[in-house]
């Protein structure tokens, strides 16, 4: 019999019959009188015994049912009542912590509720709540975690009725930290305000928006803020083909020639840069901007460089956008000067928010699968179970 309630793994059980059919039916007791719950005492008398009945996990494909005895005690020194506690099972369930955890893991690891409910003999409401549950549990004891140290902050769509959401990007733990719904300060401001933690923060990453700027400046005190590389070169990319719709409109539509522009001159062939270089000797303007745009995009993807190197840099970087200023390509020059700051981070930093768009292709996966969300709050627990932690619950 001690072979057998190892095998059940709930401490403090005596196992008094075990019958194997269909299911494993296991007859059981506790095997010592605890003490009082209340004042600790041993005075004990077994006022009363009922019976519990409880599934508890597979053992290979048969499920395994606790048929236990529960004394109700009363205690001879404070006069009060209560019935035998077992370790893993709590009160008025009809089944273990350890069964409704293998439902759980199971489920979050792929298996559909209608399988479970063919191989567990539950249903699958039965299902999604033991799921909602665990995972609800785990979120609990992740909201008083404080603010990691490098933040990456970038919005994403969520749904027409609600509009836009903020993802909030654990950049050196690889995880989701939080989604919060809105993009404002009016609707983020008061859950950064109650944020633990939010004075550690000491890199922000972010895309080129002035709206999260101000939230970051204000909220976040001591963080740095770093331009994110790709929306910085995708935001020159979009100034100079602008700059190209008004100078050439007709060549603007040769497809052939956007794609030359577009990419990067040292990865064209030797015949691909005569063709375009046959094209901007007709343009002069156009040829100017586009040696001076390939100068920029160089110093744009250094990366983690020493502060000797930076220094160096910067007066070329300088030099650069006072061209842009004296171009057609105005705005981007004044875009450039006052992201001047964040943009010389990414020099010295190796962060960037590819992994928050990483996670934004997941969520919307998520919720495609899901065939959309209209709960918001049901859309951040999926989305901190798969993308905010390991999705493993430790047993006590």
């Amino acid at each position: 019999m001690s072979h057998a309630s190892t095998i059940v793994g709930i401490p403090g059980l005596e196992i008094e019959r075990v019958d194997r059919n269909q299911q494993i039916h296991i007859w059981a007791k506790p095997k010592f009188r605890p003490v009082c719950l209340y004042c600790e005492s041993t005075s004990l008398r077994i006022k009363s015994t009922g019976e519990r009945t409880l599934k508890h996990t597979r053992q290979g494909n048969r499920i395994m049912v606790l048929h236990l005895r529960v004394p109700k005690y009363h205690c001879m020194t404070c006069g009060r009542y209560f019935r035998h506690r077992f370790a893993g099972i709590r009160p008025r369930l009809r089944a273990t912590e350890g069964y409704r955890l293998e439902v759980y893991e199971a489920h979050h690891g792929g298996v559909t509720q209608h399988m479970l409910s063919r191989t567990h003999g539950i249903s699958a409401a039965t299902v999604e709540r033991w799921y909602q549950y665990h995972i609800a549990q785990r979120i609990s004891e992740m909201r008083d975690r404080p603010c990691p140290q490098v933040l990456g902050i970038d919005e994403h769509f969520f749904s027409r009725q609600r509009g836009y959401a903020t993802t909030l990007v654990d950049l050196k733990n690889h995880k989701v930290f939080d989604v919060v719904l809105g993009r404002t300060e009016a609707s983020l401001g008061e859950y950064l305000r109650a944020l633990p933690g939010r004075e550690q923060v000491k890199i922000v990453v972010m895309d080129l928006s002035e709206t999260y700027r101000r939230i970051v400046r204000r909220y976040f005190p001591n963080a740095q803020i770093v331009a994110d590389r790709f929306h910085v070169v995708r935001l020159v990319n979009h100034h100079v083909l602008k700059v190209w719709q008004q100078q050439d409109p007709e060549g603007r539509k040769n497809r052939g020639l956007l794609s030359l522009m577009r990419r990067h001159q040292w990865n064209l062939s030797t015949a691909q840069q005569q063709r375009l270089q046959a094209y901007l000797d007709q343009h002069p303007v156009l040829k100017a901007l586009y040696h001076a745009k390939h100068q920029l995009m160089r110093l744009l993807l250094l990366k983690t460089l020493k502060v000797a190197h930076v220094r160096r840099y910067l007066p070329q970087l300088r030099r650069l956008i006072d061209q842009f200023a004296d171009s057609p390509a105005a705005s981007l020059a004044r875009t450039l000067t006052s992201w001047l700051e964040p943009i010389v981070r990414m020099w010295r930093y190796r962060y960037s928010n590819g992994m928050t768009e990483g996670f934004h292709t997941k969520m919307e996966m998520m919720s495609r699968r899901a065939f959309g969300f209209r709960n918001f709050n049901n859309y951040r627990l999926r989305v901190l179970a798969h993308c905010g932690w390991d999705g493993v619950i430790n047993r006590v």
